[in-house]
């Protein structure tokens, strides 16, 4: 029983955690309602794990435990993916912002040397 409250309430204060507003909330809405639909999914599955076990048999799985897992393999190979996909188009901007940099740098660099102005450059 005690096992059950400790789990509940991890499975709420990280809820919570994720739930809240961030500086860059994209699809807040949807991201929210999935949240806490996951975490109704939780605090029912720790509550009736019978009801787990009878969602696998009738979906073709054998135990609870297994539906559980392949659920978690499935949801880490999204997370990977997702992130891939970030990482890249932040790759992106970064270099992006590297080449615009580089660029206003050599054009004031030019300004300077046509004006005829010593200017000191950043050699480290």
């Amino acid at each position: 029983m005690w096992i059950q409250i400790v789990l509940i309430a991890a499975v709420i204060i990280i809820g919570a955690v994720f739930m809240r507003r961030t500086g860059a909330d994209s699809h807040l809405a949807i991201r929210r309602l999935l949240y806490g639909a996951f975490v109704l999914v939780a605090i029912l599955s720790i509550l009736f794990p019978q009801w787990l076990t009878w969602v696998a048999n009738l979906v073709g799985v054998g135990r609870g435990t297994d539906l559980l897992l392949y659920a978690l393999v499935l949801m880490f190979l999204v997370f990977v993916y997702t992130q891939s996909r970030r990482n890249a188009a932040q790759q992106r901007r970064l270099t992006l912002l590297a080449r615009k940099l580089a660029l206003l740098q050599a054009s004031t660099d030019e300004d300077a040397d046509s004006v005829g102005n010593a200017h000191p450059r950043d050699d480290a």
